[in-house]
């Protein structure tokens, strides 16, 4: 019989698709008859993983191993294994695995990654694939460096020269967004390669050219896989108005509106019109035509393609960043003539998103706009990615707005101070306060106090 240990490396390694599960079984039958002992020296002698996969998944299944002798230790002891997170879970449902290939910082802390010196940038964005990073950075003066769950972690790599990274930095770019490079010194772009998709950004500084990788999933993901709640999918079933969806960056605002899409992509018979800088997910025509545009490459700008999308006879519009009075303005006109537009914001709850749409007018105008909003308005969701208190990702907290009748009543009448009380009222139609959110996470142990404290907008509620 196998052992646990390799079980679990076996399960890991097929999960993150390292290796089919009829290898894992032949490997492990190879072990029963000859005594063989370590599935994982199996799978790296005969190259079906990496050094670094080897280390990585070997790390993990020490930590699940500890964990469960852990639990097994307190019930024997005449204790629920862990009494505290029994009762949460019992009072508010199952915790949510986390997601991703569970990698701790500290175990990318500890990986070796000076063999990729002085090769393509692909093979560290394969790395960074692997181990659930978010983004990729390639800085001169500085080793290469990674954000996972939300932490910057430096690798173990030598430094890299202005010359290390001009030339590997510069084999990614076509000849037309050399060209443009060039003449700009900033570049924002997409990156395309057997190994995935990154929504990439070059930029010159004083000691010479850094570029920074996003990485973006190779699937389109689901509410669900997102940890989202089921209820956001109410938000497509609007023939028209406009539903923000907003938060820091790096908060998931694009794979929330993503999969939104999706569900409209999949229920409905539609034409759907994104406009992006860049694209990021691609989104294949499903029931619905969908055509997707990069700002700069296929449109000059988003309130041109905007007011080009409003001829083109669509159903949906997506605006993957409303970042000037053109493009807001351009937005709530298509909201209002019959079109469901999402749209994204760099705010952080729904009152401030509300505001921010409106403020963007010239005061004069603010009156006329405050009407249009309070009409078109169909929902704001905001969020946050918090880190798990088990170092194995982030978890998002919502914070989730319907426009009611006063809802509407409150932006018409300059009250959107007072709508925090609306949401902490509307918890049967699906509405939620950001504190709330949290304070739910905190209650299943998935975050800890501190965490909680630091993103709450009252923090006395968490001391």
């Amino acid at each position: 019989m196998p052992a646990q240990e390799d079980l679990l490396f076996g399960k890991i390694a097929v999960t993150n698709k390292l290796a089919d599960e009829a290898q894992v079984r032949k490997y492990l039958a190879t072990m029963e008859k000859s005594g063989d002992e370590g599935l994982g020296k199996l799978l790296l002698e005969n190259s079906l993983i990496s050094a670094s996969d080897y280390q990585r998944i070997s790390a993990r299944v020490k930590q699940m191993v500890e964990q469960g002798a852990k639990e097994a230790s307190e019930e024997a002891a005449g204790e629920a294994p862990g009494e505290d997170k029994a009762e949460s879970r019992k009072a508010f449902g199952k915790i949510p695995p986390a997601s991703g290939p569970g990698v701790t910082v500290a175990q990318l802390e500890e990986m070796d990654f000076s063999h990729l010196a002085g090769g393509p940038i692909d093979d560290y964005l394969v790395e960074a694939r692997k181990v659930g990073a978010s983004d990729f950075h390639f800085q001169v003066d500085s080793p290469p460096f990674m954000r996972l769950h939300g932490s910057i972690v430096y690798l173990k790599h030598p430094a890299l020269s202005a010359e290390d990274t001009q030339a590997r930095i510069e084999e990614t770019l076509n000849e037309f967004e050399l060209k443009t490079f060039k003449e700009k010194n900033d570049l924002d772009f997409c990156y395309v390669k057997d190994h995935g998709r990154y929504r990439a950004s070059a930029l010159r500084q004083r000691k010479g050219i850094d570029a920074i990788f996003r990485i973006i999933p190779n699937k389109i993901p689901t509410l669900s896989e997102l940890h989202l709640p089921e209820v956001l999918a109410k938000f497509t079933k609007y023939r028209q108005g406009i539903v923000l969806i907003t938060g820091p960056a790096g908060s998931g605002k694009t794979a929330t509106m993503t999969a939104l899409l999706d569900i409209v992509n999949r229920e409905q018979n539609d034409h759907i019109v994104t406009v992006e800088d860049p694209i990021e997910y691609i989104i294949p025509s499903r029931n619905c035509n969908v055509n997707q545009r990069h700002v700069e490459v296929h449109t000059e700008t988003y309130a041109s393609a905007l007011r080009s999308a409003m001829r083109s006879d669509p159903d949906y519009i997506c605006v993957g960043e409303m970042r000037d009075l053109d493009t807001v303005a351009m937005a709530i006109t298509a909201a209002e003539t019959g079109h469901l537009v999402f749209g994204t914001l760099h705010t952080t709850n729904a009152t401030r998103s509300v505001d921010r749409i409106i403020d963007v007018f010239p005061p004069k105008e603010q009156e006329q706009i405050r009407a249009m909003v309070s009409e078109s308005i169909r929902g704001v969701i905001s969020q946050q990615l918090l880190p798990r208190e088990d170092g194995l990702g982030r978890e998002p907290a919502l914070e989730i707005m319907d426009a009611t009748p006063a809802v509407a009543n409150m932006i018409r009448e300059r009250k959107t101070f007072q709508l925090q009380s609306v949401l902490q009222t509307g918890t049967k139609k699906g509405m939620c306060t950001m504190d709330d959110s949290i304070l739910e996470l905190l209650r299943k142990k998935i975050i800890t106090r501190e965490t909680a404290q630091f993103h709450a907008e009252i923090k006395d509620r968490f001391t």
